[in-house]
């Protein structure tokens, strides 16, 4: 058990069997903070998500209440499930990283953050360097060699990014009501955020679980992917979840056989199916859609060929749901927040999965 929270209980606070799927019983707050890294004059948007007080109950998930934000991508407004400024719940919480993808920001995953905050977690995610520092960014006209020194910059920045992040979450001076658990620290991230989120362990011992959403990183990406690469010298057990799509075709799925296949010790693999790159984020479908239509040349517009059509792949509301349940199900695994959780995974994943609409397969290690 944490402080201020029975993880072993279930969403509802009664003793049903272990379900990570629902909302959790908390409503969710979130927060926007500035946080300035001095030594490297960058000054970090960051987003916390984090259980809110119960007078915020209901508020989350009204459209009248909830927060709503501009998606930078496409400039359209969209609302995610919590409260804006809300009173905390106090009590000590695990902490979740999230790194965001190549062309993503801190709230793409809004869906998944939210969850889990409802569901007795603190979530911290930031703009990564690239999004703000003007070096970093795409330049029209750049060469060969101009674009693969950019690249190695951006990716030199995405771990000092996220450790700085925890840093600045420890101590918890952002909330005085809010305590983090420093033994219950997880990364999750999605595309070049799951190669961070891999690489996190290298170079730092505070991480103690990982889950990885279509992670870049694999020995032969595709042309117009970044080129990263993991060490894997974790040193330790950090158990470890990859999430992955069928019909990637920026990651394509032998990629993340190969990335799994290399991942020490503790870890697991699921593939959800008829899904591409997207389906890991906020507005799947308006995401997929508008990168599969819109005006591109080179080595992005043979990507884009291969995509198939929205109406051909799984829904985002059932891509969502099996984020959200199995995200949580290895948190509560691997964080030992749960003692069911371990069942679950023993259990017939793909038939809890497919009862909900969702085909999955299950990669055994």
């Amino acid at each position: 058990m944490v402080d201020g929270l029975d993880h072993r209980g279930d969403p509802g606070g009664g003793v049903k069997a272990y379900d990570p799927f629902p909302r959790g019983r908390h409503p969710a707050g979130v927060r926007t903070l500035r946080a300035l890294d001095a030594e490297r004059s960058r000054l970090f948007p960051c987003e916390i998500w984090y259980p809110a007080d119960s007078r915020h109950a209901g508020e989350d998930l009204d459209p009248e209440r909830q927060d709503a934000f501009i998606v930078p991508f496409d400039r359209t407004r969209r609302r995610q499930a919590a409260v804006r400024d809300a009173a905390s719940r106090p009590g000590t919480y695990p902490l979740v990283l999230f790194s965001h993808s190549t062309g993503g920001d801190r709230r793409q995953s809004s869906f998944l953050c939210t969850h889990l905050a409802s569901r007795g977690n603190i979530v911290a995610a930031l703009d990564h360097s690239e999004t703000f520092v003007a070096e970093l960014g795409r330049r029209s006209g750049e060469t060969g060699e101009q674009r693969s020194a950019r690249w190695k910059a951006v990716m030199a920045s995405r771990v000092p990014d996220v450790r700085f992040l925890l840093d600045f979450l420890l101590p918890s001076e952002w909330d005085p009501r809010v305590d983090i658990d420093a033994d219950r620290i997880a990364v999750a991230g999605h595309s070049l955020g799951g190669w961070t989120a891999l690489a996190l362990p290298d170079a730092d011992e505070r991480i103690r679980a990982v889950v990885a959403m279509a992670p870049a990183g694999a020995s032969n990406p595709r042309p117009g992917v970044l080129p990263a690469k993991l060490a894997f010298a974790w040193g330790r057990d950090v158990p470890a979840l990859f999430l992955v799509a069928e019909n990637d075709t920026s990651m394509p799925l032998a990629g993340m056989h190969e990335l799994f296949s290399r991942t020490p010790e503790t870890k697991r693999m699921i593939v959800l199916r008829r899904s591409d790159h997207m389906h890991f984020m906020d507005g799947v479908e308006a995401r997929h859609e508008g990168f599969r239509t819109m005006p591109l040349s080179g080595e992005l517009a043979a990507l884009q060929k291969e995509m198939r059509p929205m109406a051909e792949l799984t829904s985002g509301d059932r891509a969502h749901l099996f984020v959200r349940g199995l995200v949580l199900a290895h948190l509560d695994d691997a964080l030992d927040l749960r003692d069911d959780a371990p069942r679950f995974w023993t259990g017939d994943v793909e038939g809890e999965l497919s009862r909900r609409g969702v085909e999955i397969a299950v990669h055994r290690a």
